[in-house]
């Protein structure tokens, strides 16, 4: 399976089922007569990221990976107070800038290595780069972004994250 087939098509499936959560956050604070954007401040632990900047990575993580396996200039990650309405707005582009990536525009990417921004001097080659390091990461920041909607009270369940399934008659 190739780096493209194996990465970009998941996060972007991911990104879509985060614009779910956030449907069904505005309307469960609809219902409970609260401001939605109180959640963007939510985390599970003290020391943990809040929602919001969960979300900024889980936005992050794929443009990063596009520019970094295309050669393309890096994104810079956005940090800031973002809105829940200005989150969906950068989901949404991001869906769109990833949909454009094409297979063939990664062809030679799995003999590059990628330098590592933490380890100045280090790197990985493509291939340990997107399965050892880039799907953990988005994975685990879309799961606890999923997790402390959850953990605030939000109605979702497994099929709220994985979406939709593409079956097919036997």
């Amino acid at each position: 399976m190739s780096l493209y087939d194996s990465s970009f098509p998941q996060m972007t499936r991911m990104l879509g089922q985060v614009l779910v959560w956030l449907d069904k956050a505005e309307a469960y604070a609809q219902k409970k007569k609260f401001d939605p954007e109180v959640l963007l401040t939510a985390r599970l632990a003290p020391d943990q990221w809040n929602l919001r900047r969960q979300l900024q990575n889980v936005i992050a993580w794929p443009l990063r990976l596009s520019a970094l396996l295309t050669g393309a200039e890096l994104p810079q990650l956005e940090t800031g107070d973002e809105t829940i309405a200005e989150l969906r707005a950068r989901i949404g582009k991001a869906i769109e800038q990833l949909n454009a990536v094409k297979p063939e525009q990664l062809k030679g990417a799995e003999d590059r290595t990628i330098p590592l921004f933490f380890l100045p001097g280090k790197g990985m080659k493509a291939p340990a780069f997107v399965f050892g390091f880039v799907l953990p990461n988005f994975y685990f920041h879309a799961t606890t972004a999923y997790s402390i909607l959850r953990h605030n009270g939000l109605d979702v369940g497994k099929s709220d994250f994985i979406g939709s399934l593409d079956l097919r008659d036997l």
